[in-house]
């Protein structure tokens, strides 16, 4: 199990990013970590800072890895923040920051951005996530949800209609369907339409919120409500939330690192990237922390956050587009349901 130390490094990592929350709200989104890890490691002569900015899913995992290489690299500040994917990526390809974190593929509007103020940028994928469906703790009716039930319930049409449980289904209770999400600069709201509404849309009419923690809090404090988020954020919750298994066809799935790197939790299974600026790159500072993040040996960090590693196959051919400088997506059409790594990169 790829979670097997997650439950102290867990607290750590997930500690630090409620504290990156608060110093946001004060500085526009955006903090920097001081490399005040006790891990071991001679420090080195890299000096720099380096910006990163975006998902914030993908923000636990860059977090604890800015914390760990900065302990090594007391001269480099690693600045992180936390304005959504598309948030990041506006950033990102405004030249604004070095890396941009993403919980999905670029979009075409961005690339063309990007192009727009050339900036050129390396692809890379750093861990998966199951998307996780998640209830109140009491609530004994939605153990189990079918693709079609979730899509009732999302979709654009279910606007103003559906309002109850027992609308989505004759067996759930006659109570009243309380929904939070994602805002729409997530790539979290962005991959859940793909998978479950089949980019139809979703309905505008849910609270709102780009960080999953306000989520969590709503979720916990509504018997009735249902929310989606990161795999981390259910993790380091269970104690107040119930993660929704997920039948796409072929019967219940619950999430695991397990049922994710097998492929059973489907649609919801999804892998997690980071930008890199070509132009950064070239800095010393910049491709040492990428080159440290994309370790198969700091894998664990994936999996202390609450995320699940890549095979080492994958580490290494994401590696490999780094070091060689490949820039652009291997997801033209900004779609990574039902793709597998290892074929497109």
């Amino acid at each position: 199990m790829f979670l097997k130390h997650k439950s102290m490094n867990l607290f750590r990592y997930v500690s630090l990013a409620i504290l990156v929350a608060s110093v946001s709200a004060c500085t526009g989104g955006e903090t920097s970590n001081n490399g005040n890890s006790s891990s071991s490691g001679a420090d080195s002569d890299l000096s720099g800072k380096i910006t990163i900015d975006g998902s914030s899913t993908v923000l636990l995992i860059s977090e604890a890895m800015a914390e760990e290489f900065q302990a090594e690299n007391k001269g480099v500040q690693v600045t992180v923040g936390k304005s959504g994917t598309g948030g990041g990526f506006k950033k990102f390809c405004a030249g604004q920051t070095e890396i941009s974190d993403a919980s999905r593929p670029i979009k075409k509007k961005e690339i063309d951005l990007c192009a727009q103020n050339n900036v050129e940028y390396i692809e890379v994928p750093v861990a998966f996530d199951a998307l996780s469906v998640v209830v109140n703790k009491e609530n004994d009716w939605a153990q189990c949800m079918k693709v079609d039930e979730l899509k009732t319930i999302w979709e654009k049409g279910a606007q103003g209609k559906i309002n109850k449980w027992n609308q989505v289904n004759p067996k759930f209770p006659d109570a009243p369907l309380t929904l939070l999400g994602p805002g729409t600069d997530s790539g979290t709201f962005d991959y859940f339409n793909e998978a479950i509404t089949d980019e139809e849309g979703s309905r505008g009419d849910f609270a709102t919120s780009e960080d999953d923690n306000t989520i969590v809090r709503g979720v916990a404090g509504d018997k009735n409500a249902m929310g989606y988020f990161g795999y981390a954020y259910y993790e380091e919750n269970k104690g107040t939330l119930k993660a929704v298994e997920i039948d796409g066809g072929d019967g219940c799935v619950a999430p695991s690192d397990t049922t994710v790197l097998d492929g059973t939790y489907a649609p919801l299974a999804r892998p997690l990237f980071i930008y890199i600026s070509k132009k950064a790159i070239e800095r010393p500072e910049v491709k040492a922390f990428v080159e440290y993040y994309m370790d198969a040996e700091n894998k664990e960090l994936v999996g202390d956050v609450g995320y699940f590693p890549l095979p080492d196959e994958v580490y290494t051919k994401a590696l490999a587009r780094v070091q060689e400088g490949k820039t652009g997506t291997v997801f033209p059409e900004g779609k990574t349901v039902g793709v597998k790594l290892t074929d497109v990169l």
